[in-house]
């Protein structure tokens, strides 16, 4: 029996990780896509991502879980270290959570994943197309990121505020003997985040609390001895990986509110047009991923458009809003000075020896949940 998303007409607007999770997710329910993209080519930009439990259960559902595991790492947990490498907790979750598997990946071999499966189910793809008027279709998936044009023709023009923050990221080589693990050195109003990737690389993520302010979008290229100088003050395996640095991007990390309207019985938004979020809680390229999922299931269960719309956004804002706070807190977390980051990392300490699931059980709202099995 054929769904209600038979036949349907649909164009998705964005051809990053949430329009072709869309795409796909809205094909294979029997939907006709159009995926619109503004750049000429599908270009290998951006770095590496950290996947959770929660996204990999859509993937799998997808049926892309032997492919994305040939080209990521099972992460096998999350060291939190002080600025000179001495360890402060650990989030183990091949001990606590062996069941579930997290992944580390290079956001090209994910787009390179969905782009493959979506035009294989009959996705067709229109590349140079810049979006000025929506274009003609049943229905609109804006998921066309931070600077989203179907969200401001769902809620006008908006300006985000700076955080004070700046990041960095960077490739670099990695010879393959650390662990897959995420690690986390936290220094006085910054820190650095890396972990190693597939084909001999390793991610790289500097962020520091300072006045100026750059553009955001990560695609802006920094200075490499500019970075070394901001974080000369990190000891432990950061000053070999910041020497290793010849190219990096730099951006400056805005905040946004999530979308006061999502749809309007036509246009809906996803992923970052929706609901951008701080990287410190690993969730963008994640909530996107549910969202593509659960749009498509509100979709096929409902023939109503407007109501099935209605409910996907009505559905969703709790959950991203909780992830949205969860990763400004934890900005906060990473960046503590004085007495208050010393009591902080003896806390950390403490409760990582004297019962060491219990940091990683405090997110188990998160990674619990399952897209696929939720009865939107």
């Amino acid at each position: 029996m054929a769904g209600a998303l038979a036949m349907r007409e649909v164009a998705v607007v964005g051809a990053g990780i949430a329009g072709l999770t869309a795409a796909l997710a809205l094909r294979q329910r029997g939907a006709h896509v159009t995926v619109f993209e503004r750049a000429a080519e599908i270009a290998e930009v951006g770095a590496g991502l950290q996947i959770s439990a929660n996204a990999l259960r859509v993937l799998r559902a997808l049926g892309l879980e032997p492919q994305f595991q040939a080209v990521s790492l099972r992460s096998r947990a999350v060291q939190l270290c002080d600025s000179q490498g001495k360890e402060v907790a650990r989030l183990d979750m091949l001990r606590h959570r062996p069941d579930d598997e997290f992944r580390l990946v290079h956001r090209a071999r994910l787009i390179e994943i969905l782009l493959q499966a979506a035009l294989q189910a009959g996705v067709r793809l229109r590349l140079g197309h810049d979006i000025t008027d929506l274009p003609e279709a049943d229905l609109i998936v804006g998921a066309d990121g931070l600077h989203s044009r179907v969200r401001q023709v769902l809620n006008g023009r908006e300006v985000p505020f700076f955080t004070h923050q700046t990041a960095w990221r960077a490739l670099i080589p990695d010879d393959g003997r650390a662990p897959a693990e995420s690690r986390v050195f936290m220094g006085p109003r910054q820190h650095v985040v890396s972990y190693p990737l597939v084909q001999g690389l390793r991610n790289l993520v500097a962020v520091k609390e300072q006045t100026g302010w750059h553009e955001e979008g990560w695609s802006h290229r920094g200075d490499p001895d500019r970075l070394r100088a901001e974080f000369s003050g990190f000891g432990g395996p950061v000053r070999g990986w910041l020497e290793s640095v010849q190219e990096v991007s730099i951006w400056g990390l805005f905040r946004h509110q999530v979308a006061r309207r999502w749809q309007d019985g036509r246009c809906v938004i996803i992923g970052d047009a929706a609901h951008p979020t701080l990287p410190f809680m690993a969730q963008g390229a994640v909530m996107a991923i549910e969202d593509a999922w659960l749009l498509a299931a509100a979709l096929d269960r409902d023939p109503d458009q407007s109501r099935a719309l209605s409910r996907f956004a009505a559905h969703r804002l709790p959950r991203v809003q909780r992830i949205v706070q969860a990763a400004n807190a934890n900005a906060g977390n990473y960046h503590m000075t004085g007495p208050k980051r010393l009591v902080g990392h003896a806390v950390l300490r403490a409760v990582n020896r004297l019962s060491p699931s219990v940091l990683l059980r405090r997110f188990d709202w998160l990674y619990d949940y399952d897209p696929v099995a939720d009865s939107i």
